[in-house]
C-alpha cells in the first residue's frame, strides 16, 4: 500500500529480458533498510525487491512481468531513464496523499500542457473503460503521484501540478503525448462496483 506521494526519483541503471523482465533501479535509498521482497512502486507500479546493492551507487532490482509490462508504460523504459520512486506506507506514516495500491489499471496519454499561474496544467486522455471511474475533484495517481482531478470531458481529465511536485518528481521533465501509468481511486472501484448489484 502507498499514498502517491514521491520520496525519490530513481534512475534505471540496467534493463534484462530474461523470461520476465529484469530492471536495476539506482536511488537515494539506504538499501541497508530495504528487504528482499519489499515493495517499492515505480513510476507507480508495485514491484518486488528481489536483490539490492551500494556500489558504485544505492540500487535495487526488480522482476516484471510481462502482465504488468502489458498493462502499463514499462515497454516504454530504457535505461537511464528517472521514475518515481515511493517505498511501501509503514504503519503510522502520514497519509499525505490517497490510498494507493500500485496495482495500475492501465495508461493514459498526455494530450496537452499549458502554464496556469505557477503551475502547469496537464489534460489526459484515458481508456474509455477507466474514464467513468475518473471524477471531479477525485483522486488519481499518475505515474506513482497522487493528484486531484480538476474537470472530466468525456475520457479526458485535467490536473494542475505545483511547482514543487515538478521539481520533486518526473512531472518537470513530462511532455505532450506521454504515456502515464493510471491507477484509478480505490474507493470508486468500489462504488462502481456496488452499483452494478443495485442495478
Amino acid at each position: 500500500m502507498f499514498t502517491g506521494i514521491i520520496t525519490d526519483v530513481g534512475r534505471i541503471l540496467e534493463l534484462e529480458q530474461k523470461g520476465d523482465l529484469r530492471a536495476r533501479i539506482g536511488c537515494a535509498y539506504d538499501v541497508d533498510g530495504i528487504d528482499i521482497g519489499a515493495s517499492i512502486a515505480c513510476n507507480g507500479v508495485c514491484l518486488t525487491v528481489i536483490a539490492l546493492g551500494s556500489a558504485p551507487q544505492a540500487w535495487f532490482d526488480v522482476q516484471i512481468s510481462a502482465e504488468s509490462v502489458s498493462k502499463t508504460n514499462i515497454g516504454d523504459w530504457v535505461v537511464g531513464a528517472p521514475l518515481n520512486l515511493e517505498r511501501a506506507l509503514k504503519l503510522g506514516d502520514e497519509l499525505g496523499g490517497h490510498i494507493v495500491s500500485g496495482h495500475v489499471d492501465g495508461v493514459a496519454t498526455i494530450v496537452s500542457m499549458s502554464d496556469e499561474g505557477e503551475s502547469t496544467r496537464f489534460v489526459f486522455e484515458a481508456p474509455a473503460h477507466l474514464a467513468k471511474f475518473i471524477a471531479p475533484k477525485g483522486s488519481v495517481a499518475l505515474n506513482g503521484t497522487s493528484l486531484t482531478v480538476n474537470e472530466v470531458d468525456g475520457c479526458r481529465f485535467g490536473v494542475n501540478i505545483i511547482p514543487h511536485t515538478q521539481e520533486v518528481t518526473t512531472w518537470g521533465q513530462a511532455k505532450e503525448g506521454d504515456v502515464i501509468n493510471l491507477e484509478i481511486d480505490t474507493l470508486a472501484r468500489y462504488v462502481a462496483r456496488l452499483q452494478e448489484f443495485d442495478s
